[in-house]
This record gives C-alpha cells, structure tokens and sequence, in this order.
C-alpha cells in the first residue's frame, strides 16, 4: 500500500496517463499453479486509484436492451468535463442501485470515471428539493418491441425475452460480427440499424441472403461498398466452430466457453444432442454455463436459425485436430509463450495454431515452458526464457513447427 500511495501523486510526472498500479504473485511456480481463465491471470489483481468526480444535473434515465435481452438503465446528463472528456451519459448499473442510492431525474448527481473509462453516477446531492421529486420506476415494457419485461427471482436484471426484438438484434449483430467472433469488416451501427429498420435481417442467418443490391439501395451504401461488405460475409463462412458459437450470444458463453465447447463436441449436431450432464463434463464448462447452452439450443427459433446457418455454407463442424482426444494431438501437453510482433501472422493466430494442436499459451515463462515464440523487439519473457534454459523458436522455426504437424 505504500507503493501505491506514492504512486498516486507520482504518476502526476509521466508522459501518459495511469490509473492504478498492478499486484502481481512474484513467485512465477505459484503464477503456474494459479493459472489463467480465458481472460485474466488469477496471479495478478489491478489497484485502481480514487477516480476524478464531478456534480452535473440528472436530465432523465432512460433504458438500454442488451443483446441477451438484459434491460439496463443509464442516465441522461448535462454534459460536464471530467477526466479530459465530456460526460453525457453514465451507468445506472440496474434498477436496485438507483434505488438504493435514490437517483431521481433532477438531481444535481456525483458521477466519476469507474478505472478512468466508464462513467457512473455515484448518486445525488441532496438538496431541498429532492424528496419532492417523483422516484423513477423501471419501465414495464421493452422500449425496443413492447413485449413485457420480466425478472427472474435469483437475478436483479429485467430481461426482454423476445428472440426477435429489434433491439436486441441490433446488439447481437454488433456482436456477431466482432473481430472476436465472426470478423465481418464493415457492418457498423449505422448499417446494422437499417438493416433491422428495413426488415431484412431480422437474426444473424438473415445476413447470408443478403445481396448487393439490397445492400446498395440502402443510406450511404454504393455498389463497391455493398459488393465488400457481401464478400465480407462470404468470407465469415469459413470461421472457426468456436467463433460461430461465440458469435450467435448464448447467454454466459464468452470467447474461452465458446472453444471449449468447440473442442469437447466438435460439431453443431453433437452440441445440439448434449444433455447438460454431457455439457457440465467438458473442461472450463460448469452448470450454469451447460444451462444456458441447453436453454438456448432447446428454443424452436434458435434450432431454425442454426439449420439456417448451417444451410448457408458456415462450418458447423470443427477442425478435425480439435475433436481428437488432448492426448493425442501433437502438441498434448505442451505450453508456449509468444513475445515480441510476428511478421508472418498475428499472436492471436499463433496462439490459436498453438491451441488447435494441442498445446497451451501462457503469459508467463517458467521452467514448465515448453517454448518461448520469438518475433521482433521481444520483451523481458525472453530473458527470463534465456536465463531458465527454456527453448527458442523464432518465426520460421514455429512455422515449421505447425505445418510440419
């Protein structure tokens, strides 16, 4: 705690921007031993420093759709300055935090930067005036189709549960998508909210049908501009299985469920036969997650928009390594870390050649390392890989590696 209070002023002094120190486990056996979730290392927690605050007026509180249905409100604000940027808006989080903190529209509020990017509302000052303003109440209804909102009793969010609310489309596309999930290049907001305004696309299958004249005949969209975008959409049909179910948005399936579940089954068709308890024996898969999963495979509309995908020409079926048992893939067994920029792909394709063969990628270099990928300016992973005998492998040596496997 010493350090992180003197470097609470003592980052006034740099160059950029910090806000906050990171603690990390020094004894790298440990690190090895805690691991990583798809995510984060569990050997490492970021402090972040008290956020910079601001008062500005509370205009109104309005509701965003989410797209797993997730009804969540945010607030409306005079705009004000805070951190270097103007704050309109902020999270309200959920419906028993603005009660708690009893935020109601005309407030004079506290807002502040949550880890410096996120602005929230902290909640109001209260003056004279603020009992006799009326309490906001959650909206009954989905502002995106009407259908009623609803809340489950061992959750605080309302959720719209209509698969084919426009609002919940547009999110979903948006997620589909991502460079983390399908890569479509060029399907922003704009075109995604008059695509769903027109009617034609009202579920991710709808996005293969789509054709260039369709696309052109739409704002701001030319010829050139929809032949890309249709190309783009071509091209995502040879996206990894685990792509395809991060992408479609089950509900609590992130990037690492998603290859895992790619993985254990390796085909649409066997995850669509799975019973929870098959699900739940997967590695990095718990109950809740084999749920959700059966929960969503088990809705008509969901099965019919898969049989549309996969009539589509997307992969419904993994790489046959993935679906080979761990122990006979030929890197079984092996962990590799990847330091330094590689020319010849980036370290997200390695690390999924890596994956795809078997073997593990970590963050870390410790005497368990099986190999230290190499590319330009490498960092102190090299050192450390150098100084524990751990093998070197630069690009043509890796590349030889995964074709020669």
């Amino acid at each position: 705690m010493a350090f992180v209070h003197e470097w609470q002023e003592a980052r006034r002094a740099l160059q950029f921007d910090t806000d906050g120190v990171v603690i990390k486990l020094d004894e790298l056996a440990l690190r090895e031993k805690l691991g990583t979730t798809a995510k984060f290392p569990r050997w490492a927690v970021a402090y972040k420093f008290p956020t910079e605050q601001a008062h500005t007026r509370l205009i109104r509180i309005d509701v965003n759709v989410g797209r797993t249905g997730a009804v969540t409100p945010f607030a409306v604000l005079e705009p004000v300055r805070i951190g270097g940027t103007t704050v309109q808006m902020a999270t309200l989080h959920n419906e028993m935090e603005v009660e708690r903190r009893d935020i109601r529209p005309g407030d004079l509020v506290i807002i502040e930067k949550g880890g410096e990017i996120i602005p929230k509302v902290i909640g109001p000052v209260i003056d004279d005036e603020h009992d006799a303003r009326p309490k906001w109440t959650m909206p009954k209804q989905c502002p995106g189709c009407e259908s009623a909102l609803v809340k489950p009793e061992d959750e605080v969010i309302w959720r719209c549960e209509n698969a084919s609310c426009p609002a919940r489309i547009r999110r979903g596309l948006l997620h589909f998508a991502s460079r983390r999930a399908m890569n479509i290049e060029g399907l922003g907001e704009s075109l995604v909210d008059q695509l769903v305004t027109a009617g034609l696309v009202r579920d991710y299958a709808d996005l293969y049908r789509l054709s260039v004249d369709q696309l052109a005949a739409l704002d701001r969209m030319g010829k050139k501009s929809a032949a890309n975008l249709v190309a783009e959409v071509e091209n995502s049909k040879s996206a990894d299985l685990w792509r395809l179910l991060h992408g479609i948005g089950i509900r609590h399936v992130g990037e690492g469920g998603a290859k895992a579940l790619a993985a254990g089954f390796g085909s649409i068709t066997a995850l669509r036969r799975a019973a929870v308890e098959a699900l739940e024996a997967v590695e990095d898969v718990g109950p809740v997650v084999a749920r959700s999963v059966r929960s969503f495979l088990d809705e008509p509309s969901n099965v019919d928009m898969l049989d549309r995908l996969a009539d589509a020409g997307l992969k419904a079926e993994a790489p046959e390594s993935a679906t080979v048992r761990a122990g006979t893939l030929p890197l079984a067994g092996r962990t590799y870390v990847i330091t330094g920029t590689l020319t010849s792909m980036s370290r997200e394709e390695a690390a999924e050649a890596i994956v795809r063969l078997g073997g593990k990628v970590s963050s870390s270099v410790s005497k368990k390392t099986s190999g230290v990928i190499v590319g330009a300016d490498a960092g102190t992973k090299l050192d450390k890989a150098r100084a524990l005998g751990v093998e070197e492998l630069d690009e043509a040596k890796f590349q030889a590696l995964i074709r020669g496997l």
